[in-house]
């Protein structure tokens, strides 16, 4: 008699089951080696530049289309349920596909290997800026690489569209999501309006009222997410400041991981209101340093931990800074991702995680458009974003090479 493994666990392939790896939106159910788990994700991290869309968007093309490691709806689902809990996002959609592909030691390595190149090129320059005082030119290489990047984001949304939208209620939530979204609504508000408002049609439509119950949330006034930024940085530590200490740095860094939503502006508020304005440790340029050097290497902008680890404490603060601030993405995902697939089996959970699912396309719609104005800011540029996409859409290119590709012709263009 044969019998059925689960994606979202680790168990061996049941006797004679096969999959066909040619079959679209199929997932591979046997467990994947873990040394295939790292040479991955340590690609992924060395050549991720451009945000977390753009993350998102290369580990979709590496294990939906080339390696059906998951389906679409499973991915999607990860998306989601990444939004809905602190940290980086990117980092821990990563983190769930080395569990549910290799299991709890898969979970370290598939996070860990996204992360490792990210610090160590972090660590690197900031090296380099405590010795010199100023940061290594990267204009150059960004100049073409941002261009492949924007490229690579939109063809990712297109394919994962046209999973999440499932009905032309999920459609017009996708909509109100992106008009939400570029009129300055906050992120949470988004998900958590999406999710809401799939529930009660749900229930609308089933007779289910009562069950809403457990989902009600109330909003208060609105804020920013500076503002709420601000508020949660205050939280956990005292207030008085402190000489330097590698407890404190750790503490403090792993109270950041542990609350933050959002973008990278909303972790410049964090660091600020601890590092500068509490502590007293760094200056309001070297905080600005920090963060530019997390936006503009690939991987994680969590890694702006690195920097200022690394200008506070050397080498062994870089290290504790950055495990202080992704440890809370291995918690959360170890806590939240067995829970995915049982959400999914109630028809409740499932209307409220498809409308989340939905939410977060459209904030990462929203932001790939941002991104696309500081991408695309002439002839070359758009020249290369066009011809990324082609080979991308039409020839199935690896972002890869496309990546190193751009670098190279931004390096060149700059030098002409």
């Amino acid at each position: 008699m044969r019998g059925r493994a689960s994606i979202y666990g680790v168990e061996r392939p049941v006797a004679r089951k096969r999959r066909s790896r040619n079959l679209p939106g199929v997932s591979e159910n046997s467990p994947t080696p873990l040394r295939e788990l790292a040479l991955l994700f340590l690609k992924l991290g060395t050549i991720a530049f451009g945000g977390p869309a753009a993350h998102i968007a290369m580990m979709e093309d590496e294990v939906v289309r080339r390696r059906r490691w998951l389906t679409r709806d499973e991915f999607l689902d990860f998306v989601g349920a990444t939004n809905l809990i602190p940290g980086p996002n990117s980092t821990e959609i990563a983190i769930h596909i080395g569990r549910v592909r290799g299991g709890w030691p898969g979970l370290l390595v598939a996070g860990g290997a996204f992360i490792l190149p990210a610090a160590l090129l972090v660590g690197a320059i900031a090296a380099l800026y405590v010795r010199f005082g100023t940061l290594p030119e990267t204009d150059a290489i960004l100049y073409g690489v941002k261009a492949v990047v924007i490229a690579v984001v939109l063809q990712a949304m297109l394919r994962l569209a046209r999973t999440a939208i499932k009905s032309p209620l999920l459609a017009v939530v996708g909509i109100a999501a992106v008009l939400a979204a570029a009129t300055g609504v906050h992120e949470l508000l988004i998900l958590a309006s999406a999710a809401v408002a799939m529930a009660g049609l749900h229930a609308a439509r089933t007779g289910g009222a009562g069950a809403l119950a457990p989902l009600t949330i109330q909003l208060g006034e609105r804020a920013s997410p500076v503002d709420t930024a601000k508020r949660l940085a205050g939280i956990a530590l005292p207030a008085a400041a402190a000489p330097f200490g590698i407890g404190t740095l750790f503490w403090t860094f792993l109270k950041i991981g542990s609350v933050l939503f959002g973008s990278g502006y909303v972790l410049l508020a964090f660091l600020r209101a601890d590092f500068v304005e509490r502590l007293g440790w760094l200056t309001e340029q070297q905080l600005l340093d920090a963060v530019a050097v997390g936006q503009v290497t690939p991987g994680p902008v969590f890694t702006t931990a690195t920097f200022i680890g690394y200008l506070l404490g050397g080498t062994p603060g870089a290290a504790v800074a950055t495990l202080g601030i992704f440890l809370p993405a291995f918690v959360f995902v170890s806590v939240s991702g067995p829970l995915i697939p049982r959400l999914r089996r109630s028809p409740l959970a499932a209307a409220v995680l498809d409308g989340v699912n939905v939410a977060s396309l459209a904030l990462m719609a929203v932001v790939t458009v941002q991104l696309g104005r500081a991408a695309i800011v002439d002839l070359p540029t758009l020249l290369v974003a066009l011809a990324s996409a082609v080979l991308l859409m039409r020839y199935q290119v690896n972002s890869a090479w496309l990546v190193i590709g751009g670098a190279a012709i931004g390096a060149l263009i700059r030098l002409a």
